[in-house]
């Protein structure tokens, strides 16, 4: 996972796997769409590869790449755990909240008023 991370932190790395995802795509097609040079964009594509997001296969004289997201799903569990587990403090601050209101509403109303309610 710590792999993957460290390939998608990048933002030219996350904008060729963006590209990836609608059609497989030449290295040299992949290097025409930035503005830096072609050896840096090979780094990136390794860097890629090595995280195992993209494939690439030799077709003639192009090396084509795909986009393979498996390796994203770790990653993606993970995060999905961290938010879920975030809106749950949410939901159990809210209701402490709520209780310590309904508390202080019920004090305020006096003894005889919450004699009342235990009664009805």
């Amino acid at each position: 996972m710590d792999e993957v991370a460290a390939a998608i932190a990048d933002p030219v790395r996350r904008r060729i796997l963006t590209m990836l995802r609608d059609a497989p795509l030449a290295a040299g097609d992949i290097a025409q769409r930035f503005a830096i040079s072609r050896p840096a964009i090979s780094r990136h594509l390794r860097v890629l590869r090595d995280s195992g997001l993209v494939r690439d296969e030799l077709v003639g004289r192009n090396r084509i790449y795909r986009l393979d997201p498996g390796p994203l799903a770790e990653l993606v569990d993970w995060l999905a755990e961290l938010v879920a587990a975030e809106r749950w403090e949410r939901r159990l601050d809210a209701l402490e909240t709520e209780v310590y209101r309904t508390r202080r509403e019920r004090r305020s109303r006096g003894p005889a008023e919450h004699r009342r309610e235990h009664t009805a």
